[in-house]
């Protein structure tokens, strides 16, 4: 049975972040999200769910545990945003930057570091878009490769929201989360396009298909991107 979260403010969707492989969501709103869980989940098991805000105020995100119980199913949850205190905050407060040791003390990097590897450009003619070269990153349980995408002249505009990684085997993962500098890349022009992904299982190789894809059904496949090679555990 489906739940709907319901906000009091609009969110930026392309911000989901949830284990697509344990909750489907369905639909997404400017104020809503409509989620539900496999048909195979467990009893007790538990899935993290976080979304942005679109205005930018703080608090800037809602995260939910999202708990499996056959007997009680929250059809709908109307989420509550906590009002700022009162009197303004320090501007370097209000727009606090992510700091390095954030991303040690979320996990996101660990002893083994950052390793790297590049890729090429690649042109789809028949889409009227190209990449340029681009850079993949591994970390802690996450993969993220930074391109340029270029719309043609000539072309309408390209909205990046999704995209599909495929290696070895007929292995295939839907991406996380694309984050594009801006939302809508009008023809003639480029944009800085970030794609993050699960780590994929080692069947699948290093080398995969990157498929970038918009809205009206137009993407950019970039044939070979590669993987860096996992630092060996405990290197430092």
């Amino acid at each position: 049975m489906p739940t709907v979260l319901l906000f009091p403010a609009d969110i930026q969707k392309k911000t989901i972040t949830v284990d697509q492989s344990r909750i489907r969501v369905v639909d997404t709103g400017a104020r809503s999200i409509i989620v539900q869980a496999v048909e195979d989940y467990r009893p007790n098991e538990r899935q993290e769910l976080e979304v942005y805000f679109a205005d930018g105020k703080s608090p800037a995100r809602a995260a939910f545990v999202l708990v499996m119980d056959p007997a009680e199913v929250d059809t709908r949850i109307d989420v509550e945003r906590p009002e700022p205190p009162n009197g303004a905050c320090p501007v370097e407060v209000q727009q606090s930057d992510p700091q390095p040791e954030d991303f040690v003390l979320l996990g996101y990097v660990n002893e083994s570091g950052v390793p790297t590897a590049k890729f090429d450009e690649a042109t789809d003619d028949a889409q009227g878009l190209k990449s340029d070269a681009g850079v993949s990153y591994r970390g802690n349980g996450w993969v993220l490769f930074d391109i340029v995408i270029r719309n043609l002249s000539g072309r309408p505009s390209f909205a990046p929201h999704e995209a599909t990684l495929r290696g070895k085997d007929g292995v295939t993962l839907r991406a996380l989360r694309v984050t594009a500098e801006r939302d809508t890349i009008a023809p003639g022009e480029s944009a800085r396009v970030l794609v993050m992904a699960d780590v994929p299982p080692p069947s699948a190789g290093l080398v995969f298909t990157l498929e970038v894809l918009g809205a009206g059904g137009r993407s950019v496949v970039i044939p070979r991107v590669t993987l860096p090679t996992a630092a060996p555990e405990g290197k430092r």
